[in-house]
Order: C-alpha cells, then sequence, then structure tokens
C-alpha cells in the first residue's frame, strides 16, 4: 500500500475519532454523555440532554470532521485518495481508540463524507434523513432511509465511481444499527427528542 495513502487514512482516522459530543456536553456541563440515554457519542443522543445547541454543534461538528477529512486528501494527496480519507474518518468516528472503540453511530459523519464526495448527492441524503425524520420521528429510521438510498442516488445521478464506497458506507451504517433494528422492528425505537 502506498505511503502516502496510508497517511490519509491515519489523519482521516484521527480527525474522525474526535469526540465532539463527548467534547462539548463536558464543556456545557451536560454530564458524562455515555452514562446519558443510550450512552451513544452522537448528535441524537446530546439531543437527550435537552440542549437542542448542543445536539445541533455535535451534528454539525461531526459532520464536519468527515467533509475536512475528504477535502484535505482531494485538495493536498493524491488522485483517489479522498474516498479512502472519507472512509477512515467514518470508522474513526464509530471506532475511536480514545474511547476503546466504542463511539457513535456515524450518521452525521457519513453526511458530511458523502457532502464532500458529491454535494448534490449528499443533499438528496440530508433531504432523505429529513423527509423520513419528519414521517417517522424516529432519527435511527430516518438514518437507516437515508443511507438505503445513497447508493440509489449515486446510481441516478451517473456517479458509479462512488458506488463502492457508497456501498461500504450503507453497510456500515445498518451494521452500527443493528441493535436500532431490532427495537424498530419490535416497536421500542425512542422517538427523536425522547429519553430512551
Amino acid at each position: 500500500m502506498d505511503l502516502a495513502l496510508i497517511l490519509w487514512i491515519v489523519l482521516g482516522y484521527l480527525l474522525g475519532s474526535i469526540p465532539f459530543g463527548i467534547v462539548i456536553s463536558a464543556a456545557l456541563g451536560l454530564g458524562d454523555l455515555r452514562k446519558i440515554g443510550s450512552g451513544n457519542i452522537g448528535a441524537t443522543n446530546v439531543l437527550r440532554t435537552g440542549n437542542k445547541k448542543a445536539a445541533a454543534a455535535t451534528l454539525l461538528l461531526d459532520g464536519a470532521k468527515g467533509a475536512v477529512a475528504v477535502l484535505l486528501a482531494r485538495q493536498f494527496g493524491p488522485e483517489g485518495v479522498a474516498q479512502w480519507a472519507g472512509l477512515a474518518a467514518f470508522i474513526g468516528h464509530c471506532y475511536p481508540v480514545w474511547l476503546k472503540f466504542n463511539g457513535g453511530k456515524g450518521v452525521a459523519t457519513y453526511l458530511g463524507v458523502v457532502l464532500a464526495l458529491s454535494w448534490p448527492i449528499g443533499l438528496l441524503c440530508c433531504a432523505t434523513w429529513l423527509f423520513a425524520a419528519l414521517i417517522t420521528r424516529i432519527s435511527s429510521a430516518a438514518a437507516l432511509t437515508a443511507a438505503m438510498s445513497t447508493t440509489v442516488w449515486m446510481f441516478m445521478m451517473a456517479r458509479v465511481d462512488l458506488l463502492v464506497m457508497g456501498t461500504i458506507l450503507t453497510l456500515l451504517i445498518y451494521w452500527r444499527h443493528r441493535a436500532n433494528l431490532k427495537r424498530l422492528k419490535d416497536g421500542t425505537e425512542p422517538k427523536i427528542g425522547q429519553k430512551s
């Protein structure tokens, strides 16, 4: 494997592994996010603290770290490395070394990566998430719907160069949401803003 590719993968992972939800919650005195609600470090669980601004900040920063990894790699790295950097950022969020590889579900970071790889497809995925969230009022259902739509939008927008990465991201999103899938099937998945 090329040394430059390895370096960009490592950089992407390190960017993705920054636990903004924990940092923001601690800075605002909201407590240890891992002991609140679902124990997840993402924006949905930050919202369960009752602080909407903290949740919004977490959402934006978790998305930004995925986008920044892609944009930096595209600007300064060799050709084709941006997708790898984005995938590494997503994995960094889900499995951060600082938290014993117990991170978030990766939805915001996934959206940031897709937006940076192709902003039209990213916007379509965000619109899909919003539509599903408004209909179901369940964050995980919206995330799973948006993830499922990723490869569809890539195919429809003729971005076949992104299909492999889109498929990998979708599969990882579903893997990270396997407990949510069971709760959705059982009808016990909490609504957006509801304490779990």
